[in-house]
């Protein structure tokens, strides 16, 4: 039967109290090498981050927050001015490795209010909050994993057709996952769905990470190309879109992995609803739009080179690699967070989000 145990309450990102160390499990090596690394300078979180050794908005954001824990443990001096200083310049290093995901900033702020609203305690005191700020990050992520999953299981029945894009399960979270959630909660319950992983180039995390997920699990997955998404679609065999999200601006328009506003316009076409799933932390009230979503541009040669013994362009074609692409709100049948399903208008539905209580 299904090991959905195993899967769902992977150590993706653990701090050791006893050992007082911060370890990840390194994506980039899945699915062939299970390896945990250890995280301890500014420069290996920022590589790790950088690198997608750890990946996906929340699993990012609750690294970033033990980041800030064992950065502040390294600096040294009684002054607290200069330590608020050299950790607040720690938290812009570290956000300026991926700019799209927007839990990245959002931990880090947290973590460094924490230390301002305690500047005045002993240096004891003030690591010991920020300890608790970053496990209360961890666990406040398990806790809207589980959420968000109960609400997106709403949404399809047992035998239904799903397709996602990326990577959004436990390996991009905390426990359940955002997009991938639902069908292991349903999975844990009996319920039997069949899944397409889109592979995800050029970086592969449908293939070499949703497809290990679910494959584990006990799901029924099958791995397509790309490009093989509208006849999945247009032979009936999909009957739901599940997809992450790294930054859902204020009127809905929603940054992903690149290819995901392929998906939704082929959904659209087919007539198969297409569902953003996240937590609230994800949400960025500050951003009116897509426009206004930073989008990250990668290495030429991820596309030319990094699966390939030899490459596969020559060495003077140019390449366009944006990491993420915005899905317009027109599109997203409904967007699912820890709070409840948000549904259009969504300038006025994200917006009520604040008014309810966690």
């Amino acid at each position: 039967m299904a090991d959905i145990q195993s899967v769902t309450r992977a150590q993706n990102i653990r701090y050791d109290r006893k050992t007082e160390a911060l370890y990840i499990i390194d994506q980039s090596l899945l699915p062939n090498e299970e390896r945990e690394i250890r995280l301890q300078t500014a420069e290996e979180m920022y590589d790790a981050i950088r690198s997608l050794r750890v990946r996906g908005a929340p699993a990012i954001g609750i690294c970033a927050g033990y980041c800030m824990y064992v950065l502040a443990k390294s600096i040294r001096g009684e002054d607290q001015q200069v330590f608020l200083k050299k950790l607040s310049d720690y938290g812009e290093y570290l956000n300026s490795s991926r700019p799209t995901a927007v839990n990245l900033n959002w931990a880090i702020r947290l973590m460094l209010r924490t230390a301002l609203e305690n500047a005045d305690c002993t240096r004891g005191q003030m690591l010991d909050a920020l300890y608790e700020k970053a496990a209360a990050i961890h666990q406040d992520d398990i806790a809207k994993c589980r959420a968000i999953s109960e609400y997106g299981l709403t949404l399809v029945e047992g035998g239904d057709g799903i397709l996602t894009h990326c990577n959004a399960g436990p390996l991009a979270t905390s426990w359940y996952g955002t997009a991938l959630g639902p069908i292991l909660l349903g999975t844990e319950r009996g319920l039997k769905f069949r899944v397409f992983s889109d592979e995800t180039r050029p970086l592969l995390q449908g293939a070499r990470l949703t497809s290990y997920e679910l494959q584990r699990a006990g799901v029924d997955v099958t791995l397509i190309c790309d490009n093989m998404a509208s006849i999945v679609m247009k032979n009936g065999w999909v009957q739901a879109c599940f997809v992450g999200c790294d930054r859902v601006a204020a009127n809905g328009d929603t940054a992903n992995k690149i290819g995901t506003s392929g998906v939704a316009i082929l959904a659209r076409h087919y007539g198969i609803p297409f569902y953003v799933l996240g937590p609230t932390s994800t949400v960025d009230p500050d951003c009116p739009d897509g426009e206004h979503i930073p989008i990250e541009l990668r290495d030429p040669e991820e596309i030319k080179t990094m699966w390939y013994q030899r490459p596969m362009a020559l060495p003077e074609v140019k390449c366009y690699n944006p990491a993420f692409d915005v899905t317009d709100h027109e599109l997203i049948s409904g967007i699912v967070t820890e709070k409840g399903i948000c549904r259009p208008p969504y300038t006025k539905s994200l917006a009520a989000l604040s008014l309810k209580k966690a």
